[in-house]
């Protein structure tokens, strides 16, 4: 009985992992054919910056954005202070920027979205929201590509999503590459097999007919890919634009990447309890990709946490002598060696996006080898996420000033 239910679940991840595997590989199709087609400036974006205790980046930000290579009276910079007790919104407005003054009670970046969304409904002057986070800095072609995508049909659109530290050490070096990862073989494969990208936290456009029709209504700590989720109910496809890109600052302390790894984790499995119905619903109904997609990224923290019981199990069953019949136990009987192979196929992987994006290897050489130990890190994470209710909004400090020219190897 055992041995049954162990191959009931090895089966189960076995099939979810060959299925992200095969997903990803859909990134070297036509990987160099562009998707956008390029268009004159026409649309008007308002470009909007949630802002707590920011006062040490959003300057830098509010510089990036005033110096687009997009007409001037097209956009709007508009930062919303909320919760601060620093300087932030006296920095941003030296830098330039429209202050949104938040006079509601707001607990977290959905909540200050909301609030902006609904001040600005009544604006007939506005095609588009622009979504940045205070510790970014933008590429200067950023607003004509996503007038660009815009002008081409798409209602909702997902930047590449850079790093303005990767080098520091080996944790701001594994951020770096998991949104590089993200970046290849999820948002631009998803493009090309036909199928939807996601909203990745930050540089993210909303066609304002969108927000006019559906709000913005989310619930859990992941904005982001809640709202993700609720695209992919409502059949609205989410465009990547790999040309347009946005740098922003990775932890460099373990503890604070604990904490925020640890509301990503929260707000997934919140995701998973609220919508998995509403997108396997979704997808039989209409069949949409994107909603069965979703479903099984709203997964991962289980099927984690399922692939490590799965192997402890493993272990035991070797130590007891228990025969197994399926390949894992016959990986598993070379031991060493099947763990160095996989260990060695992530460094080859983490050197691949690394140099796809024009990045030099050795300048994130400790990221590349620890990469793995950064995702394995994630399963204690997942695991206190579980057992233990998590609904709290941290902040997260930012202190790393960059200018957009100081980023020698900007994507070109």
């Amino acid at each position: 009985m055992i041995q049954f239910i162990y191959y009931v679940f090895f089966i189960f991840t076995l099939v979810y992992g060959t299925y992200f595997l095969i997903s990803g590989f859909f990134a070297f199709k036509n990987m160099h054919k562009p998707i956008i087609k390029k268009h004159k400036p026409k649309n008007k974006f308002a470009i909007l910056v949630a802002s707590r205790n920011e006062e040490a980046v959003i300057g830098e930000l509010v510089e990036s954005l005033l110096e687009q290579d997009y007409p001037k009276d097209l956009y709007e910079v508009i930062v919303i202070p909320n919760n601060c007790t620093d300087n932030t919104e006296k920095v941003a407005k030296k830098a330039g920027a429209t202050i949104m003054k938040c006079t509601v009670p707001v607990k977290s970046k959905g909540e200050v979205l909301k609030f902006a969304f609904e001040k600005l409904s009544k604006r007939k002057d506005i095609d588009a929201y622009i979504v940045f986070d205070a510790d970014n800095i933008v590429k200067k072609d950023y607003l004509t590509h996503m007038n660009s995508a815009l002008c081409d049909g798409y209602r909702v659109a997902q930047c590449f999503r850079d790093s303005k530290n990767a080098s520091d050490n080996w944790l701001s070096g594994s951020y770096s590459i998991f949104y590089w990862v993200q970046n290849f073989f999820f948002n631009k494969a998803r493009m090309q097999m036909g199928g939807s990208s996601s909203i990745n936290g930050t540089g993210f456009m909303i066609k304002k007919d969108v927000i006019d029709e559906f709000g913005f209504n989310t619930v859990t700590l992941t904005e982001d890919v809640e709202f993700t989720a609720q695209c992919a109910i409502n059949n609205i496809k989410i465009v990547f634009v790999e040309d347009a890109v946005t740098y922003d600052e990775q932890p460099v302390n373990f503890n604070v990447s604990w904490k925020q790894r640890k509301r990503w984790s929260a707000g997934i499995l919140q995701c998973l309890k609220v919508y998995h119905k509403k997108l396997f619903q979704a997808y039989k109904k209409n069949g949409n990709i994107a909603s069965f997609d979703m479903l099984l990224v709203f997964m991962a923290p289980v099927m984690q946490i399922l692939s490590f019981i799965l192997t402890i199990v493993l272990t035991l069953f070797r130590i007891f002598h228990i025969e197994l019949y399926d390949i894992m136990s016959y990986l598993y009987a070379s031991g060493v060696v099947f763990f160095l192979v996989l260990y060695l196929g992530n460094v080859l992987m983490n050197i691949y996006v690394t140099t796809y994006n024009k990045k030099k290897p050795e300048d994130i050489i400790s990221g590349i080898f620890l990469f793995s130990f950064f995702i394995l890190s994630w399963i204690p994470i997942n695991i206190v996420c579980m057992v233990k209710k998590y609904n709290k909004w941290e902040e997260i400090r930012h202190t790393r000033k960059v200018k957009i020219n100081e980023l020698a190897s900007d994507k070109e």
